[in-house]
C-alpha cells in the first residue's frame, strides 16, 4: 500500500473525476478526490502526509489556485487537465512528452516552479493519464533546488526561500526513494537525461562514449574468471554506463564479439588455441542479463 502513487485531484466537473477514477483505478494509484478547494488546499499542506502528483483542472480558479499551493510551499508534481481544447488544439502529442504549463498563465511569485514541474493535457488524451503523470514527475525530479536562481523574482525573505528549498529537495529524496522502493530502478530512471542518450551525442562524444565503455568491458572479460573482489562493482558500473546512455543490448553484443576478435587474433599470434574464449559467453550473458532487468524495472507497470 505504502509503495503506491498518492494522487490528489481537485476538479470541479463530476463527469471528468469520475472518468479520471476509471483511469487510473490500477493497483498503482491511490486516489483522493477532493470537491472543496479549502479542504485540497489543508491535506495539500507540507505538515500533512504529502501525494505524490496533483491533477487540477484548468478553469478561472486555477491561477489563484496555484499562487495558494507555492506560498503555503506545496511543490509537487503537477498535470493540469484542460477540458475546453478544440479539436486543433487537443491535437498534443500522446507520448509522455506533454506540454509543459504556459509561463504567461500563472502568477509571477509561482511561475518558476509550476511551468517547470507541471504539465497540461488535454480531455481527449485522459486515457494516457499515467504518462503525464510519470512525465510530471519526471519534470519535478529534475528540477533545481536553487530555486532563486531561475525564478523571475528573488523571493524577499530569505527564511522563506531557504524553506522552500529544503522541502523541494526533501519532496524529490521522497519521492525518488519511493519509486525505488516500488519498481526498483525506476527511481533511478526518472533521473535520466535524454541528452545523454548515446544516439543524441555529437559524433566524438559517440567515439569517447564508446572507447570507454569498451575499457570498462575488456577489464571486466580479463578479470572474469579471477579472484577479483570488484569484479561485481566493475559489471554494475558498466551496466550504469550502459543504461544510462540508453545502449542496446545488441550494441553490447557487438563490443563482446569486437573483444572477442581481437584476443583471438591476439592468441593464435602467440600460437594458442582460442577456444578458452567461447567461455566468456557466460560473461556476456551475466552482462546483458543485468542490463536488462535495469530496463525492466523501469518500465512502470501497468494495471
Amino acid at each position: 500500500m505504502g509503495s503506491r502513487l498518492s494522487i490528489f485531484t481537485y476538479l470541479r466537473s463530476e463527469p471528468l473525476a469520475q472518468s479520471l477514477s476509471h483511469f487510473l483505478s490500477s493497483d498503482r494509484y491511490v486516489l483522493t478526490q477532493i470537491y472543496s478547494q479549502e479542504e485540497f488546499l489543508r491535506k495539500a499542506e507540507p505538515e500533512n502526509q504529502p501525494p505524490d502528483c496533483l491533477i487540477l483542472q484548468d478553469d478561472p480558479q486555477l491561477l489563484p489556485l496555484l499562487t495558494q499551493l507555492h506560498q503555503q510551499r506545496t511543490l509537487l508534481p503537477l498535470v493540469i487537465l484542460n477540458i475546453e481544447l478544440d479539436a486543433k488544439d487537443s491535437s498534443l502529442s500522446p507520448t509522455p512528452n506533454a506540454t509543459p504549463l504556459a509561463a504567461n498563465s500563472i502568477s509571477e511569485d509561482a511561475n518558476f516552479f509550476y511551468q517547470n514541474a507541471a504539465v497540461r493535457i488535454s480531455i481527449t488524451q485522459l486515457s494516457e493519464i499515467p504518462r503525464y503523470i510519470d512525465r510530471a514527475i519526471t519534470l519535478f525530479l529534475e528540477l533545481s533546488p536553487r530555486l532563486s536562481d531561475s525564478s523571475p523574482s528573488s523571493m524577499s525573505d530569505d527564511t522563506i526561500e531557504v524553506k522552500t528549498q529544503t522541502f523541494l529537495q526533501e519532496q524529490q529524496h521522497r519521492l525518488a526513494e519511493k519509486l525505488r522502493e516500488r519498481l526498483g530502478y525506476l527511481g533511478v530512471y526518472y533521473k535520466r537525461n535524454p541528452q545523454n542518450f548515446f544516439r543524441n551525442l555529437s559524433s566524438d562524444q559517440k567515439h569517447e562514449f564508446l572507447a570507454q565503455l569498451k575499457a570498462e568491458y575488456r577489464e571486466i572479460v580479463l578479470t572474469y574468471f579471477s579472484k577479483d573482489d570488484l569484479l561485481n562493482q566493475k559489471i554494475d558500473e558498466f551496466v550504469n554506463q550502459a543504461f544510462f546512455g540508453d545502449i542496446a543490448v545488441t550494441q553490447i553484443v557487438e563490443i563482446h564479439m569486437e573483444l572477442m576478435d581481437d584476443l583471438s587474433k591476439q592468441l593464435k599470434l602467440e600460437g594458442r588455441s582460442d577456444e578458452i574464449l567461447l567461455d566468456y559467453r557466460l560473461t556476456l550473458i551475466d552482462v546483458i542479463a543485468h542490463l536488462c532487468e535495469m530496463y525492466r524495472r523501469s518500465i512502470p507497470r501497468d494495471s
